[in-house]
């Protein structure tokens, strides 16, 4: 089996932050950035994203540029608890692009009936899934090209497994300060030589937003 290839999409202010401390984010990013970032969905198999911003946001997470008639990816949602509602826009939307809900439990009758597929993978300590056993797992269905966008948690649990191959970082002009949500969540480190490092290859000016590319050193 070819190996897995999973990109790690950010979009923040100057500082860094995806949201206010009350969680408005649209938009940080001007249309130009997003724009392209559905360009790149396009480019990838599945997008992935937590609990959590499924949640607060209800996304689509679909391809949508004017003309496009290409493939749509898969949509992945990291629940372990499967509290992804059925009257959420990824339910009601999974027997036209399929949805995929990645649980340590048994599947969810109701996500079952409404068209969501449940991918079983082993949990860890704190119940929620082994990120190297759910890039396994989501590979043997053929998603290898993983388009990663939120939230802070789910960028920093796969920054910590060393999973990110590549990183398409797109910077607003704002600065919200410190009580922001951070675009990546608390990676544990103990000392500077274990920060993940990126190489930049790539900057790009898009509308009034910065946009930068890196791959793994």
């Amino acid at each position: 089996m070819a190996a897995s290839l999973i990109t790690l999409k950010l979009a923040t202010s100057l500082d860094g932050r995806i949201a206010t401390a009350d969680g408005e984010s649209r938009w940080i990013t001007g249309p130009e950035a997003r724009a392209e970032v559905h360009r790149l969905r396009s480019a990838h198999d599945a997008v992935l994203i937590g609990a959590e911003t499924a949640l607060a946001d209800d996304p689509d997470l679909t391809v949508r540029l004017p003309g496009y008639t290409g493939p749509q990816p898969a949509r992945v949602v990291l629940d372990s608890r499967q509290r992804l509602p059925t009257t959420s826009r990824l339910a009601q939307s999974a027997g036209q692009v399929p949805v995929y809900v990645v649980a340590t439990g048994a599947p969810s009758p109701d996500l079952v009936e409404a068209g969501v597929q449940i991918v079983q993978a082993p949990r860890l300590g704190d119940g929620r899934p082994a990120l190297p056993g759910v890039v396994a797992a989501l590979a043997r269905l053929g998603l290898l090209r993983l388009f990663v966008e939120g939230g802070g948690q789910v960028a920093a649990s796969f920054l910590r497994c060393g999973l990110v191959d590549r990183l398409e970082w797109f910077r607003g002009p704002q600065i919200m300060g410190g009580d922001g949500r951070p675009a990546v969540g608390a990676l544990g480190l103990a000392a500077l030589d274990q920060a993940p490092r990126m190489r930049r290859v790539e900057v790009a000016v898009l509308g009034e937003d910065l946009w930068e590319r890196y791959e793994r050193i």
